[in-house]
């Protein structure tokens, strides 16, 4: 007979978490879409005069805004590493322990591989990032700043504002832009490679584990059941008969 178990309601994903996530999802997808028009403008007919015609104008507008949007987003989520819970803190992104290694095969196996436990372990289940989701949220970090190194020495002789014009040092190092512009778009489509990865991973939990994955980045609470928050080694945030219990110890 299978096992009943009793969830709870535990705040993960703090407010500002939430907001640096949605932001990034909206300034990630204008910079994709952009980004394809710049590196490959397609031809525009049109009867007016070149004077009055500034679609590309709004495109490349469209891109630097993004990008700026995705700089300041970097640098705030950086600070919350630092402000935030637990489950935002950097410690939670640190890989190289021995607790976090084992995680990472036990996901590996479920997640990735599809190998069904002979015995359900709910122990093993992650209440905020698992450990291979915050090996490949390092790996975003350091591709992000990638990114925004090559992308504003890009625009950094165009720019006249002294923030881009701190990377025109880039181009110079790679001998010029177009082993920038190629290691720009590359990144690119490592971003867009994660996202889907990302994406299908979230609903697969959710519709696996149904722990409310989707929604936690709506609303900041998962659903974990007792048995695994006893299990936890640190204090969490639980909504226990529409009350907020803060930092209760299991």
């Amino acid at each position: 007979m299978k096992k009943i178990r009793n969830f709870k309601r535990v705040y993960v994903w703090e407010l500002p978490v939430r907001i640096f996530h949605w932001l990034n999802v909206l300034a990630l997808f204008v910079l994709v879409i952009t980004g394809f028009l710049i590196a490959n403008p397609p031809a525009l007919l049109s009867s007016a005069e070149a004077t009055n015609l500034h679609s590309f104008g709004i495109v490349r507008f469209l891109h630097f805004t993004a990008g700026y949007i995705f700089f300041f987003v970097l640098v705030l989520r950086v600070y919350w590493a630092f402000a935030g819970n637990r489950f935002a803190s950097w410690k939670a992104f640190w890989p190289f322990t021995k607790k976090n290694w084992n995680n990472f095969w036990h996901v590996m196996k479920i997640d990735i591989m599809l190998m069904n436990e002979k015995e359900e372990d709910i122990t093993k289940i992650s209440i905020g990032h698992n450990s291979v989701a915050t090996l490949s949220y390092v790996v975003m970090f350091l591709l992000a700043l990638v990114q925004i190194a090559t992308g504003f020495a890009l625009y950094g002789d165009m720019a006249s504002w002294w923030l881009p014009k701190m990377f025109t040092w880039v181009i110079p190092l790679f001998g010029g832009d177009f082993l920038v512009r190629s290691i720009h778009h590359t990144a690119m489509w490592l971003f867009i490679f994660f996202a889907m990865v990302h994406v299908y991973l979230v609903f697969y939990h959710d519709w696996l584990e149904g722990r409310a994955e989707v929604s936690s980045m709506f609303g900041g609470y998962k659903f974990v059941c007792d048995e695994r928050l006893k299990h936890a080694d640190h204090e969490v945030e639980i909504k226990e008969e529409g009350e907020i219990v803060a930092s209760k110890k299991y």
